[in-house]
């Protein structure tokens, strides 16, 4: 047989690393907040296309020279297209850091080609409505594993997804990273990603209630999480590739989305090892929760 892997050994461990890494996104988020995007926030989107390949970095100090110091530059698209946001709602604003521009960089020709203002309140209620999206994919995560499974793996599945949500929150919190609609699309899929690997866990366990019938439920986690690690770490470490590809040539505009995906890939993989487990045994599933009640047929008493 296999050599199982006691997981649970270090459950203890791995809640107080749990308690202190989610109480410190917490306090973070409480006191720094997210530094939300102009998406959320509102302001003026601006596309510049250079003749020659672009430097950002060059853009950023001509656009400080030109006393715009609070503008962010990205890539877009093509090596020639930068995108430059920032603050403010003056209609005009486009072609006078154009004109600005031109004046501090007379030797990188450039055309204006589009400029769209998103104003405060579809920026608040875009922010609003992502935060209701993830509370209702949250709601139907739990009916869904409740149904299929037991309220109790619903509880766990919750749990383990709170915990990656917040812990992605609170990196982004404590660095003050942009917080735009790329990151909140990458924070639903880390919904969606380590739900995926705690359904799987959760299917193992339940399994090996019927197969294994004397075994505690401890040991039954260990040797389900042994039984489903290759395909975890199989996964997890394939996306890990592809996002750090990603993170690492995916330019600016999708930087904070391939980072969002890379923590929660990171943590949701932790969390459905250990989190969603070491919830079922404070639950003290047992076997009987798995059966499903037993309707007793009416007994006829007629003589």
């Amino acid at each position: 047989m296999k050599r199982v892997i006691n997981f649970m050994a270090l459950r203890h461990a791995a809640v107080v690393l749990a308690v202190v890494l989610v109480l410190g996104s917490l306090a973070s988020l409480a006191i720094r907040g997210l530094n939300f995007g102009l998406d959320f926030t509102g302001g003026t989107l601006i596309e510049l296309s250079y003749a020659q390949p672009a430097q950002l970095d060059q853009v950023r100090v001509q656009l400080r020279e030109a006393g715009y110091g609070d503008a962010v530059v990205q890539s877009f698209g093509a090596s020639t297209d930068v995108l430059v946001r920032m603050q403010g709602d003056d209609p005009d604003l486009g072609n006078q850091l154009a004109e600005a521009l031109r004046r501090v960089s007379a030797d990188t020709p450039f055309t204006l080609k589009r400029v769209e203002f998103v104003g405060p309140q579809v920026g608040e209620e875009l922010r609003d409505q992502g935060g209701l999206g993830m509370l209702v994919a949250l709601a139907g995560i739990l009916v869904y594993v409740a149904f299929r499974f037991q309220w109790k793996f619903g509880m766990g599945a919750i749990l383990s997804l709170v915990h990656d949500v917040i812990i992605t929150l609170g990196v982004f919190s404590l660095f003050q990273l942009t917080f735009d609609l790329s990151v909140l699309a990458a924070v639903l899929a880390i919904i969606g990603y380590s739900l995926n690997d705690t359904i799987v866990v959760f299917d193992r366990i339940r399994e090996n209630f019927r197969l294994l019938r004397k075994t505690e439920l401890i040991e039954n986690i260990n040797i389900s999480t042994t039984q489903t690690l290759l395909r975890t770490l199989a996964t997890s470490i394939s996306t890990l590739l592809a996002v750090g590809a990603l993170l690492l040539f995916g330019g600016e505009s999708l930087w904070g989305f391939s980072l969002a995906l890379f923590i929660g890939v990171g943590v949701g993989t932790f969390s459905s090892i250990y989190i969603a487990a070491i919830l079922l045994i404070w639950l003290n599933l047992t076997r009987e929760d798995l059966i499903p009640p037993v309707v007793e047929d009416e007994v006829d008493e007629r003589p």
